[in-house]
This record gives C-alpha cells, sequence and structure tokens, in this order.
C-alpha cells in the first residue's frame, strides 16, 4: 500500500512540474526550451549526476535528510518533490536575499501570481492583466493572463537576485566551500545576468512580440563555456629565456568558482612541420583537511590555489626558447570535475565528464 501512495504520490509530483513547464511555454517557448537545457532546470540529484555522486557520499543521506534542497530544489514540499529542480517560479518569486554567514536566503513573495522580472525602460511599473475594448469593438490585452510582473525589484537589475545561492557556503566548521564575489552583483550595467543570461535574438514572449531576450539556458562551464571565453584574453610575448603566455580574466569572479572543477594551459610548439607538446599548466582551488583533499563537509582549509582570480592577469613562463617560424597553438580549457576525483565520486565511466572542454584556444606565429 505505502508503494502505491509513494507512486501516486511521484507521479502527481511530475505532473505538476510538467503543468508548471506547460503553462510557462504557452507564452514562452523560446526560453523554456532554453530552460530545458540548463543547470538549473537539472539542479536536482535526479538529473545532475556530479550533485547525485558528492550527496552520495554525505553522511546526511543515511538519515533520508538531503542538505541541498534550499538552492537544489527550492520549491520541494515533500521528500517526493526533490525530483523537481529549479523551476521558473523558484526565481521569478525572489523578493529579497536575506544575508547569513553560513550561506544567504531567497525571501519568497508570497502574493499568489506575481511574478518578478527586469526590463529597462519599465522599471517602476506594475503590470497586471487586464482586457479593454474600444467602441468599435476593438480587444486591447496587457500582461499575462497567468500572473502578474513587478519590474520594480532592483534586485533583478544589478544581479544581486542570484546572491541567495550563489554567494557562499559554510559547512558545520565554519569553513567556506565555495563562493562567488559579489562585485558582479550591484552594477545595472554589467552584473551576473548580463553575462550568464545575455541578450540573445527571439522574442521572450508570443503576447508581445520583442527583438531580443534574456538567455534563459544560463551560461556557466556546463552550458555554453563559449559565453565566459569573451571575457579571457590570451597574449604572448618573446623573454631572454623562452616566452610567456598571459591568461587575463576580465570577470568579476575566478575563472572557475566551482571547487571541483579544474583549468589546464596548454601550448604546442610547432617547428619544421613537428609538433611539440609543452607542459601543462594546471590552475585549481582544492579544499580539504589536514592538508589533504576532502569532501566538502569535511574540509577545514584550503590546500592549494593556482586558480586564476577575478580581474587577474596571470602570466605563465616557459623556458624553450623560440626560433623565426616557429609556431604556437595555446589552449585554455577545463574539466567540469578534476579528473583526479572522478574514481572518488564513482563518476570514472561517466564519458561527459572525462571531456576536455576547449575555453580559448589562439594561434602565434615566431618573428
Amino acid at each position: 500500500m505505502k508503494t502505491l501512495l509513494y507512486i501516486i504520490a511521484l507521479s502527481a509530483a511530475l505532473f505538476a512540474t510538467n503543468s508548471e513547464t506547460a503553462a510557462c511555454k504557452k507564452c514562452h517557448p523560446t526560453i523554456a526550451q532554453e530552460f530545458e537545457s540548463s543547470m538549473h532546470k537539472k539542479s536536482s540529484i535526479y538529473e545532475d549526476k556530479v550533485h547525485k555522486a558528492v550527496w552520495d557520499k554525505h553522511p546526511a543521506k543515511a538519515k533520508g535528510k538531503y542538505k541541498c534542497a534550499k538552492c537544489h530544489t527550492p520549491n520541494a514540499k515533500s521528500r517526493v518533490d526533490t525530483h523537481k529542480g529549479i523551476t521558473c517560479i523558484s526565481c521569478h518569486t525572489i523578493k529579497s536575499i536575506e544575508n547569513h554567514d553560513k550561506s544567504n536566503k531567497n525571501i519568497y513573495e508570497n502574493k499568489p501570481k506575481t511574478f518578478y522580472s527586469a526590463e529597462i525602460g519599465h522599471e517602476s511599473e506594475k503590470i497586471k492583466y487586464k482586457t479593454t475594448s474600444t467602441w468599435w469593438g476593438q480587444k486591447t490585452t496587457v500582461g499575462s493572463a497567468y500572473h502578474d510582473i513587478d519590474y520594480t525589484n532592483k534586485k533583478f537589475y544589478n544581479g544581486s537576485i542570484c546572491m541567495g545561492c550563489h554567494s557562499h557556503k559554510q559547512n558545520s566548521h565554519k569553513f567556506t566551500v565555495c563562493e562567488t564575489e559579489d562585485a558582479g552583483a550591484k552594477e545595472t550595467s554589467e552584473n551576473c545576468i548580463t553575462c550568464h543570461m545575455p541578450k540573445i535574438l527571439g522574442s521572450a514572449t508570443t503576447v508581445r512580440i520583442s527583438e531580443k531576450h534574456a538567455f534563459h539556458g544560463f551560461a556557466g562551464a556546463r552550458v555554453k563555456p563559449m559565453m565566459l571565453a569573451k571575457y579571457v584574453t590570451l597574449g604572448f610575448n618573446k623573454s631572454t629565456n623562452g616566452f610567456n603566455i598571459s591568461i587575463e580574466n576580465q570577470s568579476p569572479h575566478a575563472l572557475l568558482t566551482h571547487p571541483l572543477r579544474v583549468a589546464q594551459l596548454r601550448v604546442t610548439l610547432t617547428r619544421e612541420n613537428k609538433h611539440i607538446t609543452l607542459k601543462t599548466h594546471t590552475f585549481v582551488k582544492v579544499i580539504g583537511h589536514n592538508g589533504k583533499p576532502s569532501m566538502p563537509w569535511v574540509a577545514t582549509e584550503v590546500v592549494k590555489n593556482t586558480m586564476i582570480k577575478a580581474e587577474e592577469k596571470r602570466v605563465v613562463s616557459f623556458n624553450e626558447k623560440l626560433q623565426s617560424g616557429d609556431k604556437l597553438e595555446v589552449v585554455l580549457g577545463f574539466y567540469v570535475v578534476n579528473p583526479k576525483a572522478l574514481k572518488k565520486l564513482n563518476l570514472e565511466n561517466e564519458k561527459e565528464l572525462q571531456n576536455f572542454t576547449v575555453l580559448k584556444s589562439q594561434h602565434f606565429s615566431v618573428e
């Protein structure tokens, strides 16, 4: 009987998720399609293999106490609902952010059908659905039949709306496991949203046609990393003993913020049709305990940090002396999960996670 009730409850939860998505698709088909492939949509342990692998190791799992729901399944009202990741409602009903030492907290709007959004030129508007008719019978519709739209929330314009989940996270040892500098969540001209949700071609809605809309696939390491590449510049110059490659990170946060990520600089020297692979340089932030890498809930210190910092220009030196006619292929890329951690997380058979993603590549010729 319990099994039957569980199946019924699960079906109801999945139906509710699909219904919500279907409702949004009616007016926002392009945005809904983008969202389906986003890591926000895939934030639960049922769709994110990395998140599940870490949770499987967590001591709280044996007690049935899911510790990540606040951000990974914010709309979950029961254990069954943890199948549902972040939804459209999750973000568009955030009213304000409470700042706390351990982690911040989203405060959600409790008024029914009230959604927050941003649109330049409409910052002071609150739009309610209504239909008006002229004396000759022409009808004009304003707003959405599904929800009211509040454009007055300043946090949706300066990017600070993201800081409820993406600011920082401390473990029980009061050690900050991960953090994103909030320098990119203060200005309206450039911020978290303008970078990770850039304006691209396509109407935001079918109700009122617009030329562009905010990208809802949420660009990042796992979705459209080429958008991050726009903020990375590679440079080259000869030196007395060899040459230097510079990496300039123009973003307001570390090149990669997740502690499982690892970036690499790979350089190939071509001389007289011979390809010579030079030393690979690795950039990583390792957290751990007693000088050794550990799981996040055990960590008490940063064991190693060579990750390229926010707005840093890192210069990497090579001792190989160059000759006229030499050519260099410079590649900056990353792994979603540090290859050294794959086996520990039982992810060694996941081919997708073994891929080296090229973030930026450039060729230089030596005169």
